[in-house]
């Protein structure tokens, strides 16, 4: 690419030649700004002065150094490892995303961004500055099993092009000054556009640590609820419910054949406006983006594949008659090894008589595709 790589200490502060290019005197200029800061509602720069901005930046450059061909001066004091690069490569060109717009988006050309997140793991998570990639701090453990999985993660999208579940894009490893290395993994948001939309929930199936205090009423604050934050409500799809809970089948039989628990359903809500609402095949198309592109009707039914919205993040979205719903499966790198056996033995004596995230992979598939069975309609 033509575009300038960062220099050896512009690393923690990107110049104006590494993306930052507005006229801020037009009011051209000040419009977007306007703009893009209510699309940014609820979260959070990091900004020079938050404890994260060092390592997001050197992300940052090092994103854009392994997206390039060749540097004439790549990023110095600090590495950033890429692993699996092939694999993740193709699975990138077989979604439609062109290179030069994942290094825009993940390079330096806009500080990353953040929300208060409410799982209860010590991982890390960002936003791209334009909200389409997500970004999270990833054990060694678990990036050894995405690593191990791979071929199968996939052989699955292309058995299962409409799979729901998260594509992921690259994972990769960065260690300042021969310290520890720290793990990351890139996935498109489920989540995106995010600009409509009203209520976002990680789903598990289970009850134990499963409420999220809600944001006061008027906060900015963007909160990811969770399962009896949802109780008395309902995903309403009409004709999409079916093929919605043969997917979740499908795509929990997986993760169940991978020895795989923990994983999340994440979900969102957005309104569709009046005009949106019943226009059906005239809003659809049959993807030739997904994995493995066009087929034929008997195909058709054996993969399970449906015709998508004609929008972004469209493997993400199902449109019911009145809400569009965002819908993802996310956290598949954690394996019910000795550890979690242990850990599912002290729950069950810590919370008798009460559900746990932490129960057998094929347990946990089930209940979490009786709950989508049970909340939808």
């Amino acid at each position: 690419m033509a575009a300038p790589s960062p220099g050896p200490r512009e690393v923690l502060a990107p110049s104006p030649e590494a993306g930052c290019r507005a006229v801020t005197s037009s009011r051209r200029g000040l419009l977007w700004r306007l703009r893009d800061k209510q699309s940014r509602l609820g979260l959070f720069e990091i900004s020079p002065g938050h404890e994260l901005h060092g390592m997001t930046c050197m992300m940052q450059a090092g994103l854009w150094a392994a997206t390039q061909v060749s540097m004439d001066h790549p990023p110095t004091g600090f590495e950033l490892g890429t692993l699996a690069g092939p694999a993740f490569a193709w699975l990138r060109r077989s979604l439609g995303l062109a290179e030069d717009d994942y290094q825009a988006a993940l390079g330096p050309g806009g500080p990353y961004l953040q929300f208060l997140s409410t799982s209860k793991s010590k991982a890390s998570f960002f936003l791209s500055h334009d909200q389409r990639f997500f970004l999270k701090t990833q054990g060694r453990r678990e990036v050894q099993a995405l690593l191990a999985h791979l071929p199968r993660y996939v052989q699955h999208l292309q058995r299962h092009p409409h799979s729901l579940l998260a594509r992921l894009l690259g994972v990769h490893s960065l260690r300042v000054d021969r310290g520890k290395k720290t793990y990351f993994i890139v996935m498109q948001s489920v989540f995106y556009p995010a600009g409509r939309i009203s209520e976002r929930y990680d789903i598990k199936g289970c009850e134990v640590s499963r409420w999220v205090d809600p944001a006061p009423e008027g906060s900015p604050i963007v909160l990811v609820l969770k399962d009896l934050n949802f109780q008395g409500k309902t995903i309403k799809l009409g004709p999409q419910r079916n093929w919605f809970l043969r997917q979740m089948e499908l795509d929990t039989t997986f993760l169940r054949e991978l020895n795989v628990l923990d994983y999340s359903l994440l979900m969102a809500f957005q309104c569709l406006h009046e005009d949106e609402r019943g226009l059906g095949s005239s809003l659809i198309f049959r993807t030739a983006r997904s994995v493995q592109g066009a087929q034929s009707p008997e195909e058709s039914g054996v993969q399970n594949r449906r015709l998508l919205p004609d929008a972004p993040n469209a493997l993400h979205i199902l449109d019911g008659p009145e809400q569009r719903y965002f819908l993802g499966v996310v956290d598949l790198a954690t394996v019910y090894g000795l550890r979690k056996r242990l850990e599912h033995l002290w729950k069950t004596l810590r919370y008798p008589g009460r559900t746990f995230s932490t129960v057998s992979p094929a347990r946990y598939a089930r209940r979490l595709c009786q709950w989508v069975e049970e909340h939808t309609e």
